[in-house]
């Protein structure tokens, strides 16, 4: 037997190893940039200058208590059945009482489960969620479904965006955004992205949960 199959087997494997954490890498890079992107959106949403977006359809705007100065307001919004989505500056949470909660922190992308589908407060800061986790093997199925519920949930709210704002809102809302610097999906994309970041992650959930770093704030 050839000495030299052995080794050559072996570095095949470590390729493919290598190949597979960098589409790994590039997928998580590309969720981070669109859920920062996203998050920005939402901000342009609620300033904007004909009325609070959020509010008109039936957000919930929770006003910062008097030890909570500085903080801004959060946003929530009920959907049945038993569901709910909360939109911070520095993440989403989306739960269902069928299933539990998740949270997808904005600079990393890497769900948190959670088995409790309501906050007990409202998250003025990541101190204020509730016990977050990986999800143990047990959880993935509930953590997987949350995940892609509310990457679907994001990709009808751009849908819809488009269809009673226009196409030109949501370009006006990401002309600030754009500083050169940051990867850009445009309006245009927006949802289509949403879509293909959902198929690939339900392909291949572990792809959330690489060993590497996520891009650093630009913001």
């Amino acid at each position: 037997m050839d000495r030299t199959l052995p080794k050559l087997i072996e570095m095949s494997v470590a390729l493919q190893t290598m190949d597979q954490q960098s589409t790994e890498c590039e997928l998580i890079e590309r969720a981070v940039s669109l859920l920062s992107q996203q998050v920005w959106c939402w901000g342009r949403d609620i300033l904007r200058p004909e009325g609070n977006w959020l509010l008109e359809i039936g957000f919930d705007r929770i006003e910062p208590p008097a030890e909570r100065e500085g903080s801004s307001s959060v946003y929530s919004l009920e959907l049945p059945p038993g569901r709910c989505v909360v939109l911070r500056g520095f993440g989403v949470f989306y739960g269902d009482r069928e299933s539990g909660g998740v949270f997808l922190p904005r600079y990393e992308f890497r769900p948190k489960y959670t088995t409790h589908a309501t906050l007990r407060c409202p998250p003025w800061s990541r101190a204020d969620l509730p016990k977050l986790s990986s999800p143990k093997d047990s959880q993935q199925t509930a953590c997987v479904s949350l995940t892609l519920d509310l990457i679907d949930w994001i990709r009808n709210y751009e849908v819809t965006i488009v269809e009673r704002l226009g196409i030109d809102y949501r370009r006006s809302t990401l002309l600030e955004w754009d500083d050169g610097k940051r990867s850009i999906v445009p309006a245009e994309e927006t949802a289509s992205a949403w879509r293909m970041l959902g198929e690939a992650i339900g392909e291949d959930f572990r792809a959330l949960m690489p060993r590497c770093r996520a891009p650093e704030s630009t913001s």
